[in-house]
């Protein structure tokens, strides 16, 4: 068995490497501007270039000698004249281009640039001037570079009509390989999942806060849900096209057709609000957690029944029934015995593959109890777009559920003699 789950895992690596792959994707390239998003609208360049900085967001995305700053965005200045507004800037729009005046001088930049650090200016330009000390001249338009350094960046003087048309700096980069790709996996090789935005602390003590409760609701709703379900499930088995497997079927429709913010909404108000059986709010003991337990495992349990009421049913069918029947076998132990057995591979199925999301929390009960479980942190992460935590989130999930893959594997052997791990 070892010598299969090494094989496997060998196997599964590059999967792991493709959902690692796709988070960064997901979360650098999808988004417009990640430090806007996570800052807000009245934030500085100078916040938004510190908040890409701690996240290595300033770099190339995969592989490059050059990478943006917030001190100067691509202009283009048929739409406007940007940061070229001041004393000695002409703007056109007819044309699309400024002008520094005779003797005029100006600092496009938004903050000052790290002085040890070389930055590059590229675009098009007219006329007589300079850029930090380095004398341009040309009658035409002609396009130009120049490699300063960061004090040197920021000082334009006109001389004669110093005109441009378009204007790009970049900062020089000695390691191509240092992208924002880079950044990202050093950071997951040191288990570091970044800072949250928001409560200004890192995930990784968040995600470690927030496990204990979202476990502590999400194991008993799983475990009392499965149980319940399966023991239902064997009994509209027994009474197959009797009177109770009709009653647990058309209940569970039922429970399946309502709602789950129903359950939610009456259970505090009927349970908690009225009768005072269960606190409203809170997570101060294990009394706090048999409503939300309760809530869950009643919205669940329609369609497991159903689900699990199939397998039963589908094996109670099969012709080793029939034959244990014929032989004598009690009804009874049929059912708990030959059935239950053999229909432990599709159980075990759904239920490795949902272990995963127990991780996770859940969002809506944690949210309306007040649990600080990882889906209570979740969902307020999604609504304030700290996308560290999302990003952490996201990434974890979908290696467990890999993981799972691997245990659902390692069960089948275990539950069925008939499985091999080769």
């Amino acid at each position: 068995m070892w010598g299969y789950c090494l094989r496997r895992i060998g196997q599964m690596l590059p999967t792991v490497a493709g959902v690692v792959l796709l988070t960064f994707l997901l979360f650098n390239i999808v988004p417009n501007d990640l430090a806007a998003i996570a800052l807000g609208k009245n934030v500085t360049p100078e916040m938004l270039e510190s908040f890409d900085e701690q996240r290595g967001l300033n770099r190339p995305l995969f592989f490059g000698f050059r990478a943006s700053t917030r001190a100067y965005e691509d202009q283009d200045f048929t739409a406007g004249a940007g940061r070229w507004r001041g004393e000695g800037v002409v703007y056109d729009r007819a044309v699309g281009t400024v002008l520094l005046e005779d003797g005029a001088s100006f600092n496009p930049l938004a903050f000052g640039l790290n002085e040890a650090d070389r930055f590059v200016w590229r675009g098009r330009f007219q006329g007589v001037g300079s850029i930090g000390g380095v004398v341009f001249s040309s009658e035409s338009w002609k396009r130009f570079e120049v490699e300063l350094s960061g004090a040197e960046a920021g000082a334009f003087i006109g001389e004669k009509a110093f005109s441009f048309s378009s204007l790009r700096l970049r900062r020089i980069q000695s390691n191509p390989f240092e992208s924002q790709l880079s950044f990202y996996l050093a950071q997951l090789g040191r288990g570091d999942f970044g800072t949250s935005s928001i409560f200004k602390q890192p995930v990784a003590k968040l995600l470690r806060d927030g496990i204990g409760p979202s476990l502590a609701l999400s194991v008993p709703i799983f475990v009392v849900g499965l149980l319940t379900a399966i023991a239902l499930s064997l009994v509209c088995a027994y009474f197959r096209n009797q009177f109770m497997d009709r009653f647990l079927v058309v209940l569970s429709v039922a429970l399946m057709s309502i709602n789950y913010l129903v359950y939610i909404v009456a259970g505090q108000y009927l349970l908690a609000y009225k009768l005072g059986w269960f606190p409203v709010w809170g997570y101060e003991s294990a009394r706090y957690l048999l409503l939300p337990v309760l809530i869950g495992v009643v919205s669940g349990l329609g369609g497991s029944v159903r689900f699990y009421r199939t397998i039963m049913l589908d094996e109670m069918y099969q012709e080793y029934v029939r034959t244990a029947v014929a032989k004598g076998v009690s009804k009874q132990r049929v059912l708990f015995v030959h059935v239950l057995k053999n229909a432990l591979i599709p159980i075990v199925t759904n239920v490795v593959i949902a272990i995963p999301f127990l991780y996770t929390g859940n969002l809506l009960l944690e949210n309306f109890f007040g649990i600080p479980g990882l889906g209570y942190l979740g969902i307020n992460a999604i609504l304030s777009s700290d996308v560290d935590v999302v990003r952490a989130l996201v990434l974890i999930a979908a290696l467990l559920f890999v993981l799972a893959n691997l245990l659902t594997d390692i069960v089948y052997a275990a539950v069925d003699p008939r499985v091999t791990l080769k």
